[in-house]
């Protein structure tokens, strides 16, 4: 499909001065794509030219449209010496290749410069016309949606879920190539950032084909990650989940009502059961291949009601009929190569039963790979652990994956290669004929649906375990078996039955290693993993209890390598499931003789745990309910009645035993102080803080036990970074620097956000990272919603837009050498940043460029000399509270990279982190703007790598984003938001935030 690419330069403005003598800029514009290249005519003397070039065409394939961005370039003519360059603009074209998303590109760009930052803006407009081609050879993948939200898109339903796409693209990397000893920092930064942009949309434009390939239209759950292997090349990966969708009419698409909201019907259960690791640590190979599958065994189920009987015939029929569909399914999923779903959100009724959390570590030596150019050594690696998840998931009794998720972590030679996700049973009628969208129901389907508290249920015969558990029987149905707790990768079904609140619940853990290289280096990390992850697992365990809580969901674990250490971090949503069994107190018990045995010290500690968990069930309500006497008395259902859908069947599991009348599991779970290091944890256990009165946190995408949120919506990013300074630490002393770092990181979310109470942080993601040898940091993104007090939806309908719905992105950033001041001078940043303007050459407000060192342009979204100004609206979810969305307009994957060599001019590392991130925003604002929309949806930082130089006063940091651009209307509009996208918008800073 050939087609043809119109640009257009209309104007720049707010250029820098690059000659001295006058103060002003002779300007001009390199328009190139692919081997061809276009200039503007010089617009002499003048910091705000006005180019309006006629319209530059390029004829292209449709697979170059896909593979190469738009690379437009300002520069300053010099007669007599080199052009100087000003800055570039990468434009990705893929948006205009659907015919349901935009036409034109049109707006304002930041002109960005990795080295100065952004310096100025300039307006483009492009358009794309494509000529139908029926080569059925085509290598290019236009039409192909792809969407960043891990749930179906708001505004369609999913006809058919055809199951999970990857690829990978390798390239070498410019800043390790030999040509870098003899180039500028600024030529090889913008070498790797075309490269990767490059490899971006290749890699976009092969899964697109897979998509097609499979009869797919769509890609949800859209995954990518760069992987710096530093010498070994530069790694693109992607994972998807292919879907058909079809467009809902604007009358019936589902708002975030639906989503949002509690189902008024159904019962609903869970199970729990222990934590079991198994590490064949014996499968180290030549390549260090070491797999740490750590499984997590619970039931889930799915909601509905099992409809009404009608007699003996109709009730054998319609056993016959879900037999056989089970079989059915049960051989479309085998047949399947990896039955992986990336979405972690589900209507209800999709998931039968969930088996519990599977995941896989190898660790692997970059030096062993033959040929760094060849992708053929990393799909090997990456089908191993893939192999080696579907395994555990079938072992489990379990034909699917769902909320799969891979991420690696990368030190010199070294790579850990890690994957995750939630061994599952789907629902036979949702993947024979579809039925993904939240917005639609289909009564077809009602009278067979499995009851609510089904995805609880084992889907594993208990006579046959994998693994040593405690079941007892559902708390609603009481006729099929749960485990006593629950954990898993993906959000909370929305027919789950919940009481109090959820809250945020980590674990955090670092492991000093000696230095080494190679072969001796791996085999250390690879002994280290297995025990890394049960500490992890334990420390969840320890925590849920104290909370007096039975499950996790959204449950993220990732392992960062060092040099010399280890980082283990895992973030978790807990919350009580009704259907489970209310979980066990915490004894303390003391093994060693002494003063560790001292009964008092025992009973001291004992006391203080009871004490906590006593005021954890009043601080989140949980207030379990009873077993009502006609559950009690129900009688056991006959064994051909019972659903054994797809699990491993046993005569002797059909004998039931006598109804269970207990209340679950009452024996206390036991802790016992053999040593030093024992009492300390269980002093941090103890000291774990909870959320100040007003606020409430998880990492999903919605907090359990909150359902009547308002409009006030606060989206924010912080960078801190910490510098190691004490010699000779110990495991334990580094335990608490980490854990304080992310507390401390927690409560000044909590101090920034105090007006907007009461509030939920949601959406909490942490990303860890060892940089060099002396350095933690922590990354995190996440959202701040509000919601009503008197918990009355209706109320919160009609609420009026206050003060809080108008606040903007705060990104923040702070390096934390472990003062006070230190840690709170970003925040001040902030709010000297807030309602001023930044202009290089000249200054404005000299308070806020000293404390910058340097002026930049970082301008205000609200207004610009008069003009209106589109306000992009930024977040983590997949929805904005109060509206609903009308269109999505593509998928926003950026990568960024920035540089300075005068890092204490600019504030040094929190100023750098923080004006880097502010630029990051405004470049994708205006990029969602350009594209006429208001919102990014399901937004993340997906990289984020800092490395800083102080003695050489240098710094380096690279970022990559990505999200949806959608059109949000108001839930009781049918037109956009309030937007503008005339050629006088300017882009907003993301500087603003709460006072």
């Amino acid at each position: 499909m050939p087609g043809k690419l119109k640009a257009k330069i209309v104007a720049g403005r707010h250029l820098p001065v690059m000659d001295r003598a006058s103060d002003l800029t002779d300007a001009f514009v390199e328009v190139k794509f692919g081997n061809t290249t276009f200039k503007t005519d010089v617009y002499p003397k003048s910091l705000n030219p006005q180019w309006n070039s006629e319209w530059f065409k390029f004829e292209v394939d449709d697979e170059d449209l896909q593979d190469e961005p738009l690379q437009i370039t300002v520069l300053d003519h010099d007669t007599y010496s080199a052009n100087d360059a000003i800055g570039k603009v990468y434009i990705d074209i893929d948006p205009l290749l659907c015919s349901e998303a935009a036409s034109v590109i049109s707006g304002w760009f930041p002109i960005y410069d990795t080295i100065h930052g952004i310096r100025g803006e300039i307006n483009v407009l492009i358009k794309v016309e494509l000529f139908n081609d029926l080569n059925r050879f085509r290598q290019s993948s236009c039409g192909v949606k792809f969407f960043c939200t891990t749930s179906i898109p708001r505004c369609y339903r999913a006809a058919m879920v055809h199951g999970f796409v990857e690829e990978l693209v390798v390239n070498e990397d410019p800043e390790y190539q030999w040509i870098d000893r003899i180039r500028t920092p600024r030529a090889s930064n913008e070498a790797r950032q075309r490269l990767i942009s490059l490899m971006s949309g290749e890699l976009q434009r092969k899964i697109g084909l897979k998509v097609l390939e499979m009869g797919g239209n769509a890609v949800v759950g859209y995954l990518q990650c760069f992987d710096l292997e530093g010498e070994s090349g530069l790694v693109v990966r992607a994972i998807g989940t292919a879907c058909t969708l079809d467009k809902l009419t604007s009358g019936s698409a589902p708002s975030t009502n639906t989503h949002v909201s509690p189902l008024a019907h159904g019962c609903r259960s869970t199970h729990n059961s222990p934590v079991h690791s198994t590490c064949s640590s014996q499968r180290l190979s030549q390549n260090f291949s070491v797999s740490v599958p750590t499984l997590i065994f619970t039931g889930m189920g799915s909601g509905g009601s099992a409809g009404k009987e009608a007699g003996p015939l109709k009730t054998l029929l319609r056993q016959q009929t879900q037999t056989a569909l089970e079989q059915r399914v049960w051989s479309v999923f085998s047949r399947q190569e990896f039955p992986f779903f990336t979405l972690t959100s589900f209507p209800p009724g999709f998931l039968v039963h969930v088996g519990g959390v599977v995941s896989a570590r190898s660790v692997k030596l970059l030096d062993r790979i033959h040929n760094p150019d060849e992708p053929e050594t990393r799909d090997a690696w990456w089908e191993e652990i893939r192999q080696e998840i579907k395994s555990h998931a079938k072992a489990l009794g379990c034909h699917a994956v769902v909320g799969y998720s891979e991420s690696t972590s990368i030190c010199e030679e070294v790579c850990i290669l890690s994957a995750s996700g939630t061994a599952a049973i789907l629902n036979p009628r949702y993947m024979r004929e579809g039925c993904l969208d939240t917005g639609s129901t289909d009564h077809r389907f009602e009278e067979q649906s499995p009851p609510s508290c089904g995805f609880c249920h084992i889907p594993y015969d208990e006579l046959n375990m994998p693994f040593p558990a405690q079941l007892t029987y559902c708390y609603h149905c009481r006729r099929q078996k749960v485990p006593d707790v629950l954990f898993t990768t993906i959000d909370m079904p929305p027919e789950a039955a919940v009481t109090g609140k959820g809250c945020l619940i980590q674990a955090r853990l670092c492991r000093l290693k000696k230095k080494a290289q190679g072969e001796v280096n791996a085999t250390a990390i690879s002994n280290l993993l297995p025990f890394m992850e049960y500490e992890l697992h334990t420390q969840l365990m320890n925590k849920l209890k104290l909370r007096s809580m039975n499950a996790l969901f959204g449950l993220h674990i990732q392992i960062s390598v060092g040099e010399n250490m280890l980082l283990g971090l895992a973030s978790a949503t807990g919350v009580y499931l009704t259907a489970l069994p209310a979980p066990g107190g915490i004894q303390i018990a003391g093994k060693t003789p002494g003063d560790l045995n001292n009964e008092h010290h025992i009973l001291t500690i004992q006391k203080r745990i009871n004490d906590t968990i006593a005021k954890n069930k009043e601080l989140y309500q949980i207030n379990p309910p009873e077993l009502t006497e006609e559950l009690v008395g129900s009688p056991i259902p006959e064994p051909r009645q019972r659903s054994r859908l797809l699990r491993s069947h046993s005569e002797s599991s059909d004998e039931l035993s006598e109804l269970d009348l207990s209340h679950g599991k009452k024996d206390a779970f036991v802790l016992e102080i053999d040593d030093t290091d024992a009492v300390e944890d269980i002093h941090s256990l103890l000291t774990d803080n909870s959320p100040p009165t007003g606020f409430y946190s998880c990492n999903t995408e919605l907090m359990p036990g909150i359902y009547n949120w308002t409009s006030g919506v606060q989206m924010f990013t912080s960078v801190r970074v910490f510098r190691l300074i004490h010699a000779n630490l110990t495991n334990q002393g580094l335990n608490k620097i980490f854990t304080d770092l992310c507390e401390n990181l927690l409560k000044s979310f909590y101090f920034k956000l105090r007006s907007m109470i009461p509030c939920c942080l949601c959406h909490l993601n942490f990303t860890v990272a060892v940089p060099e040898e002396e350095l933690i940091q922590v990354a995190v993104t996440a959202v701040a919603m509000t919601f009503d007090k008197d918990h009355s939806q209706e109320k919160s309908a009609d609420k009026p837009t206050t003060k809080d719905t108008e606040k903007d992105t705060i990104p923040t950033a702070s390096v934390d050498y472990g003062s006070f001041a230190d840690r709170c001078s970003t925040w001040l940043e902030l709010l000297r940043l807030k309602a001023h303007t930044i202009r290089r050459g000249s200054v404005k407000t000299s308070r806020r460029t000293q404390s910058l060192g340097r002026s930049r342009s970082l301008r205000s979204n609200r207004s610009f000399g008069g003009s209106s100004v589109t306000v992009v609206k930024m977040t983590p979810l997949s929805f904005l509270p109060g509206t609903r969305i009308i269109k999505y307009l593509g998928i926003i994957n950026m990568f960024f990279i920035r540089e300075t060599t005068s890092l204490r001019e600019e504030g040094g590392v929190s100023g750098f982190l923080h004006s880097f991130i502010a630029e990051v925003f405004a470049m994708v604002r205006a990029h969602v703007a350009a594209l006429g929309g208001n919102a990014v949806v399901s937004y993340s930082m997906k990289e984020c790598v800092l490395m800083e130089n102080p003695n050489k006063n240098q710094a380096q940091c690279l970022i990559n984003v990505s999200g949806d651009a959608v059109i949000c209307v108001k839930e009781t509009d049918q037109e956009p938001m309030p937007s503008t996208t005339n050629t006088g918008q300017t882009c907003s800073s993301g500087a603003d935030g709460a006072t």
